[in-house]
């Protein structure tokens, strides 16, 4: 059975009711319900929230409620691990799950070929979990730093005489889905540990928000695309 689990809390500080703030005109958790639910490869998408707002949101959008997320496990300090654990445990109680896939509530740009063309990766590997990634626009390895005496310095003065070319290339979680088994979900082992597959996403198709002023450009972005 493959189960999405999409976390959405209500306690977002930075942008109030984030969750469920109107991107170019409809609530930001159904660009996902909508992707998870097009793709046709879960048996079930969930949502798993502490608000009843939320909940009654995801529900009409066809998501499925089927508990609320108690509150030792809603707060700014809850790890993604905690969120799909306990949602595995409820879950487990009526169903046996092999795959699962943690979808984010604030990830407008994903679609539903990407979570197939993602899952078929995952499902010929042998890996632990398969993470959406994009690479670095700029070489992380030649980074500047201001001192203490308000000076530039390089982070890493070793990378200060080297072609960009010449450095390697780096890569950072993308912000979107990441594959995984429910054992190992459960057992919460490291996605960085060496069993995790990147699916690679372009930069254009990416963009993290926790601002105000991230939210504007994602917009701005959508409707480029």
């Amino acid at each position: 059975m493959n189960v999405c689990i999409i976390p959405a809390r209500s306690g977002s500080k930075r942008i109030p009711k984030k969750n469920i703030k109107e991107f170019l005109g409809r609530p930001i958790i159904l660009y996902s319900i909508d992707a998870a639910i097009e793709s046709n490869c879960f048996d079930r998408v969930i949502v798993s929230t502490d608000s009843e707002e939320i909940a009654c949101l995801a529900k009409n959008s066809g998501a499925q409620i089927p508990f609320i997320r108690p509150a030792e496990i809603s707060d700014d300090y809850s790890s993604t691990f905690s969120v799909i654990k306990h949602a595995l445990e409820q879950e487990e109680l009526k169903n046996s799950i092999e795959t699962v896939c943690c979808l984010y509530a604030t990830a407008p740009f994903i679609n539903a070929e990407t979570l197939c063309e993602s899952y078929e990766a995952f499902t010929k590997s042998r890996a632990n979990y398969c993470l959406g990634v994009t690479d670095f626009a700029f070489p992380i390895q030649r980074a500047i730093i201001i001192s203490d005496e308000n000076r530039l310095v390089m982070r890493e003065r070793c990378n200060s005489k080297k072609r960009s070319q010449d450095l390697e290339k780096t890569y950072h979680d993308a912000g979107q889905f990441c594959w995984g088994r429910a054992s190992a979900f459960k057992d919460e082992l490291p996605i960085y540990s060496g069993s995790t597959i990147p699916y690679f996403l372009p930069r254009h198709t990416v963009q993290d928000i926790d601002t105000i002023e991230d939210w504007l450009l994602a917009e701005a972005m959508y409707k480029l695309l």
